[in-house]
């Protein structure tokens, strides 16, 4: 018997939006600019929590954002998720709405602690996921250098909102070198929960992926990566010192500062299969300047 998924809508939004500005010359121009809005999440008719995202994915971001929050167990505890934008216009007064309905109750609102974090457009986890760190067991998955330099340049050949409006961020999963998934939103919490989401809607196992997020390596970021079972995260950005501890804790390889062929292993180095031959292809980095970390 074929496990049950939630039915979910499909209310996707547009993510840019044309504004009129006016350059330094005092010139008047059009340009596109991220369209952020804000969607309240409704777990079993009380009210939860309100994100603020573009909405490329909502059904996905809120399941996502149920599994990684652990306010629900699996995926099949949900029986549907319900987005409609036409309650609101997507500002902070009148917000869209998801309706999420479980199938057996999701129980008394949460009550477990709550962790203030870094993350923009979220900033706040439900529960002490900290202190059950010890029951995530990573598989023993690998990345080469080629695979790494492979990633790198696709995120770079994507097209992208960012490219046309900025002010977002990006995460990906990866099979080798092929997407499996891409998402931008707002806050770099949000696009990981979307992959969440999308992960637990189509089955897929995190164990040999990996994921790419643009945004730093909190530990926020790091425990979602381990919560979804993908060993390896790579950022274009660097890793926080708690980030680092959580990577080291579960095992997971974190690597930072990933652009162009230059990166930093920050952790599980074990993970990373070393291609010497490469290096002759990369550009030297003099350690002492001030470049080699930016």
């Amino acid at each position: 018997m074929l496990p049950l998924k939630p039915h979910l809508t499909q209310a996707s939004a547009a993510l840019t939006q044309g504004v009129q500005v006016r350059n330094e010359f005092g010139q008047s121009q059009h340009i596109q600019i991220p369209a952020e809005r804000a969607l309240t999440v409704y777990l079993d008719k009380r009210e939860l929590v309100t994100l603020m995202t573009l909405g490329a994915h909502p059904e996905w971001l809120v399941l996502g954002f149920l599994l990684n929050q652990r306010l629900v167990a699996s995926v099949q505890d949900i029986e549907s998720i319900t987005v409609d934008w036409s309650l609101g216009d997507g500002e902070m007064g009148q917000p869209g709405v998801a309706a999420v309905k479980t199938r057996h109750g999701a129980g008394d609102s949460p009550t477990a602690p709550r962790v203030v974090t870094t993350g923009c457009g979220q900033g706040s986890v439900f529960g002490d996921w900290l202190s059950d760190l010890g029951s995530i067991q990573l598989q023993p998955s690998h990345i080469t250098q080629t695979q790494l330099y492979g990633i790198v340049n696709a995120i770079r050949l994507q097209e992208t909102t960012y490219k046309s409006a900025g002010s977002v961020h990006a995460c990906a999963l990866f099979e080798g070198i092929r997407m499996c998934m891409f998402v931008e939103d707002v806050g770099r919490h949000n696009a990981v929960d979307t992959i969440a989401g999308w992960m637990a809607m189509h089955d897929v196992s995190g164990e040999d992926k990996v994921f790419y997020t643009t945004g730093r390596l909190t530990s926020e970021m790091v425990i979602k990566s381990a919560q979804m079972g993908v060993p390896i995260a790579v950022s274009r950005s660097g890793i926080t010192q708690m980030g680092l501890d959580v990577a080291q804790r579960v095992g997971l390889c974190a690597i930072g500062r990933a652009t162009n062929q230059r990166f930093l292993c920050f952790s599980a180095p074990e993970r990373l299969v070393w291609e010497p031959h490469l290096y002759s292809k990369a550009e030297p980095v003099n350690p002492s300047s001030s470049k080699a970390l930016t």
